[in-house]
């Protein structure tokens, strides 16, 4: 019984879990900020080669 109260207590697994939401969270926030970006970071990546090739 004394283990069984134990378990129930220990926290540990829900910490690290806690964490991995917060990473996969995270990945989906910058992931889908630069598929909103996509074009202009393309377009400004275009401009950064088209100045160096011109110089």
């Amino acid at each position: 019984m004394k283990h069984l109260k134990n378990l129930i207590k220990d926290e540990s697994g829900a910490t690290a879990i806690e964490y991995a939401l917060i990473a996969a969270l995270l990945s989906v926030a910058i992931i889908a900020t630069l598929q909103a970006l996509r074009g202009q970071l393309v377009n400004t990546y275009n401009q950064i080669v088209a100045a160096m090739a011109s110089t």
